[in-house]
């Protein structure tokens, strides 16, 4: 089964999260609100795509999904750095 890159949040939440591979091939992380921020973050630890899929995951499904998404990437210990 392939991994999955993009996730929304269920119901009427636009938020969006998503895992993409930059030119120079650096893992970033999107996420959007469907109104007025879009953030792009690189992760700067080489984390595997696999463990970020999860945390985005996690995230997406929460009431505050930025605030949600801090804490799963601190839980798995993936750092990154504001684009």
């Amino acid at each position: 089964m392939g991994l999955q890159t993009t996730f929304h949040a269920p119901g009427a939440g636009a938020d969006f999260l998503g895992l993409r591979k930059s030119r120079a091939g650096a893992t970033e992380i999107v996420y959007d609100d469907g109104a007025k921020q879009r953030l792009v973050w690189r992760v700067s630890d080489g984390s595997g795509d696999e463990v970020i899929s999860d945390a985005l995951q996690a995230a997406v499904g929460a009431q505050r999904v930025l605030a949600s998404l801090y804490d799963e990437l601190k839980k798995r210990a993936i750092q990154i750095e504001r684009i």
